[in-house]
């Protein structure tokens, strides 16, 4: 499937790296990335990607358009393109579009008594915007795979829905693989979009072979939308199959691993062990660890809040505890996350002011992306708090159990891809019930050793027993098995 004949192209709107205005790069952040450099380092491929800097765009006109080769040290050598896309349209397309009317619909964000109004700026954003920068992306695609026989296409996320359907009226020989790396929300959630917009997504998405997510729950809740939201398609649930046009269409879970390795070594560099000592220095007795962007659907507020409870109904916990909250700012000009982050910094302020004594600050807030510092983090916490309202897997719950220390026991919303794998040996809480969240942490921070130790290294089992090469894999096996070509 990979060789010369059938070359693998892969396609996202974020890249492997990102070029600054000097023309050195770094490593593209996300977990998309992470997922898709193990890939693109050890097979024969085309990364497409928008450029998203000024020292992308520049990098991208250096090369005339076309493809390159990138050197990323320890990540491997990339061939890379890079697509412009007129600023107007790309701001249309991510922050309107993209971020948040899909986002949002795909985490049941919506507050649906105020928002969305769908107005000509929603319907101009998606026409002018997210299917501009889809048929830029497109383009780039069928001018790569130009000439070759039977190429293999994967597409990525939810930025793309549109991209499938123009690769395929271009090329229907070619096979399309699409994985999507969020949530798949319930039918009606779908029915904020206009059903002209709805339908267009949809059957971009219908264009594919095989429409991947990381679980069950969500393969379900997208056979159920093809079944209640589109005409003319048969929908096999048992076989996970959707029948449109004249084609079938497989729809499969792939649940994303990490690289346990990769976490261990950077568990054992020395800048984590800069970050740990100031961490041990300053440590209290227990310690309750949080990691994620400060995005809306990560239930940031709650989380604060449980703990705020916790600390009230149980006193003899003050001055024996903090609450490390390491937040990425996440999308600040999409003004609901500007706001989200203003409401996060007064909580941690009000828990602060009302438990808080003269040497003691019950919750540190840490607003910045730095890898080592959580993993410094990691190793150390007691309770590993992850509460997201609706998560496409959470990569966080995996990393964490992989480097701890102390047999630290993790709190782990059953609204998450990770907890249809790692719900057996976590506690499980419904993100909204905050006296739930309260209880659970009391619950973490008293249970016995040998209980500890039980959960911890059954999170360590399933964690380790399989790797992102198996993830690509087992994709990988199964465009071979419906494209009729051998393994």
């Amino acid at each position: 499937m990979t060789t010369q004949k059938r070359p693998l192209v892969l396609v996202s709107n974020r890249g492997p790296v990102t070029f600054d205005d000097d023309g050195g790069f770094k490593r593209g952040t996300g977990g998309l990335v992470t997922a898709l450099t193990g890939l693109a380092s050890h097979r024969e491929v085309v990364w497409i990607a928008s450029a998203l800097t000024a020292g992308d765009a520049r990098r991208a006109q250096e090369a005339d358009g076309q493809s390159f080769d990138v050197e990323a040290g320890g990540d491997g050598e990339f061939q890379v393109r890079l697509v412009e896309s007129d600023p107007d349209a790309y701001d249309r397309f991510y922050n309107i579009f993209a971020n948040p009317m899909l986002w949002f619909i795909q985490h049941y964000l919506w507050d649906l008594s105020n928002a969305p109004d769908v107005r000509r700026h929603e319907i101009e954003a998606f026409e002018f915007g997210y299917n501009v920068v889809n048929e830029d992306l497109a383009k780039a695609v069928v001018e790569e795979i130009d000439g070759v026989d039977e190429p293999v296409v994967m597409v990525h996320d939810y930025h793309l829905y549109t991209l499938p359907a123009l690769v395929r009226r271009a090329r229907p020989d070619a096979f399309l693989h699409h994985f999507v790396h969020i949530p798949w929300t319930q039918p009606d959630a779908w029915r904020v979009l206009p059903r002209g917009v709805r339908t267009e997504i949809y059957e971009g998405l219908l264009a594919n072979d095989i429409i991947g997510f990381h679980t069950r729950s969500y393969r379900w809740n997208f056979l159920q939308c093809c079944r209640d939201l589109l005409e003319n398609v048969e929908v096999d649930f048992d076989a996970g199959v959707v029948r449109f046009e004249d084609r079938e269409v497989w729809v499969r879970a792939y649940p994303l691993p990490i690289d346990a390795q990769a976490i261990r070594r950077t568990a054992q560099s020395e800048r984590v062990a800069e970050f740990e000592a100031e961490l041990l220095r300053r440590r209290r007795e227990h310690l309750v660890l949080r990691v994620d962007r400060a995005d809306l659907s990560k239930n940031v507020l709650r989380g604060f809040t449980a703990f705020d409870l916790f600390l009230e109904q149980h006193p003899e916990f003050r001055e024996k505890i903090t609450f490390v909250a390491q937040l990425m700012p996440s999308r600040t000009d999409v003004p609901e996350y500007a706001e989200y982050l203003e409401r996060i910094e007064a909580i941690v302020a009000v828990v602060n002011h009302r438990h808080g004594t003269p040497d003691w600050m019950p919750i540190q807030l840490k607003l910045k992306d730095d890898l080592e510092d959580a993993v410094a983090a990691y190793k150390n916490y007691d309770v590993l708090l992850v509460n997201a309202m609706f998560d496409g897997m959470n990569l966080v719950a995996k990393e964490g159990p992989m480097v701890n220390e102390r047999h630290g026991v993790s709190i782990l919303s059953e609204n998450t891809g990770a907890h249809e794998e790692l719900g057996e040996f976590a506690l499980s809480v419904n993100p909204f019930d905050i006296q739930e969240l309260a209880d659970s942490i009391h619950a973490a921070l008293t249970m016995s050793p040998a209980e500890r130790q039980r959960r911890a290294q059954g999170l360590q089992q399933i964690i380790t027993s399989r790797n992102p090469g198996d993830w690509i894999d087992d994709q990988i096996a199964d465009i071979r098995k419906k494209a009729g070509v051998e393994a």
